[in-house]
């Protein structure tokens, strides 16, 4: 049997096992419901408020077989994909790690390809660590997103995001 932390056991993968984030929640359970999801968001908080894991939630709902009432099932094989980590359909990226022009780039590059009928999530975790010129190339593609395409940006500073990109975002 494989050794699995605390955090990854009991992470939440669905909304209803979010906690103190309700209002957040009934915000993008309401947009996934009504097909109104927006193409760009801003999470942001403090250190295991929830932010990436939300963020795996609403990807996993935006391309689950059987969601219901804005829940993900948990049990199709693109809601497993995305447990695992192993969807073509999200993409998670560390900006802190990856901060460059070029990995924006090849990020854009990737966002352009896509499977007709489903959601591109692309999470980048610790967006305020991007560069300058990492943050416009990826203000370019915010401002015109290909079809299909959800950015949710996640950052523990947001002051330190760019004001033309919290601008592009819900937040």
């Amino acid at each position: 049997m494989a050794v699995q932390s605390l955090y990854r056991r009991y992470r939440p993968r669905r909304f209803d096992e979010l906690k103190g984030q309700e209002h957040v929640v009934r915000a993008l359970q309401n947009a996934v419901i009504n097909h109104r999801e927006g193409q760009a968001y801003l999470f942001s908080g403090p250190r295991g408020t929830g932010k990436t894991s939300t963020a795996r939630i609403l990807a996993k709902v935006l391309n689950c077989e059987e969601p219901e009432n804005g829940e993900p099932c948990g049990i199709c094989n693109s809601c497993g994909a995305i447990d695992s980590g192993n969807s073509y359909d999200v993409l998670e990226l560390d900006a802190a790690s990856n901060n460059g022009v070029e990995n924006m780039r090849d990020l854009i590059e990737r966002s352009s390809l896509g499977n007709p009928g489903r959601h591109r999530v692309f999470i980048l975790d610790e967006v305020h660590m991007l560069s300058k010129p990492a943050e416009a190339a990826l203000l370019k593609t915010l401002e015109e997103p290909p079809p299909h395409v959800v950015f949710v940006l996640a950052t523990t500073d947001p002051q330190k995001v760019s004001e033309t990109i919290r601008s592009r975002t819900q937040h």
